[in-house]
């Protein structure tokens, strides 16, 4: 519902009809919390340490170029890092799921899928966590896992919490769902070990940016051309991802003449959502790409993105790994 996730953002009514709905949810979640933390509810804790990497509010916030950013910089550091996640949009006949690259989209949903191509690493999809962690370390040789997503999974113990916050639009109205964005809080910030701003931010320690540079046809991805190879030109930009306007502002800001075409966050792509009737290129998100092959054509194209990111981050991470107990 888009108007929906529009009120959070900009000034509107029926959030005041949600508050109630919200402080009730707020409740919820804090009870819940409460109830893991003290005991009274089951967490279960692995045998190697566990990084979730999540966020507080709905929306895109740049998860997956950043587990991919924590992939190289663990394995670089001499780690065997193993990745874990619910698999949203996907529908697997069984649990816990061995995604691989070649696995569908429809199973294993589209963020494993593009982590598994882009990482090297082991991935695992279960909507319950702990089970996919178990699974994972009973099937490889991890040293570290990492659960995409989760921060509000508690039933699986974390050794250390990070926190990515979209920096352009932060918390929206501040509210909690379904009124305003927010799945935990604002002062939830408080109790994890990093927050990580996706965009400028000022004053902020942690900070990441998104590269792209090239190009990649989604029929023949041997085939490539330079960010600047659209320039001046007419096209449809496609994404589905939680905030697509980010990417139609990146092709804007390479003087791309934009027909802008947004979907829900993961959404499930036919054929139909990329037939425009006419011969202009298609453009889109390596996410989105992982879900169009079937029906690719030539003029398809996908941009691959790197998070940079600060190596005082990663050496921080790595000190914590090393020495829990390091703030």
């Amino acid at each position: 519902m888009k108007w929906l996730s529009d009120s959070w953002y900009r000034p509107h009514p029926v959030r005041w009809l949600l508050l109630p709905l919200s402080l009730l949810y707020r409740l919820i979640s804090a009870a819940r919390r409460s109830a893991y933390q003290r005991g009274w509810l089951t967490r279960h804790k692995m045998r190697v340490p566990v990084i979730v990497v999540g966020n507080i509010s709905v929306g895109g916030t740049g998860k997956t170029p950043f587990v991919l950013w924590l992939c190289a910089q663990l394995k670089q550091a001499g780690y065997t890092p193993g990745i874990i996640s619910r698999g949203y949009g996907g529908k697997a006949k069984q649990y816990p799921l061995d995604v691989r690259c070649d696995t569908a989209t429809g199973e294993a949903g589209d963020e494993p899928v593009l982590i598994a191509r882009r990482s090297g690493c082991p991935v695992v999809v279960d909507p319950n966590r702990s089970a996919a962690a178990v699974h994972l370390l009973s099937q490889q040789s991890c040293d570290v896992i990492i659960s995409d997503d989760g921060l509000q999974h508690y039933a699986l113990e974390r050794d250390i919490e990070i926190c990515l916050v979209d920096s352009e639009r932060r918390f929206g109205n501040k509210l909690c769902l379904p009124a305003g964005p927010l799945r935990e809080p604002i002062a939830r910030l408080q109790s994890v070990d990093f927050v990580v701003y996706h965009g400028e931010a000022a004053s902020q320690r942690y900070q990441m940016q998104l590269e792209a540079r090239r190009w990649h046809n989604l029929a023949e991805p041997e085939k490539q051309l330079p960010l600047t190879a659209f320039h001046e030109q007419e096209v449809h930009a496609v994404a589905g991802i939680g905030h697509p306007q980010r990417f139609f502002d990146l092709l804007c800001e390479q003087g791309i003449i934009v027909h802008p075409h947004a979907f829900d966050d993961h959404h499930d792509f036919s054929a139909a959502d990329l037939d425009f009737a006419d011969e202009l290129p298609v453009l889109m998100t390596e996410k989105d790409a992982v879900k169009c092959q079937a029906f690719t054509r030539p003029n398809h194209w996908y941009l691959p993105v790197t998070a940079r990111i600060d190596d005082s981050l990663a050496q921080a991470i790595l000190n914590k790994l090393k020495d829990p107990s390091d703030g």
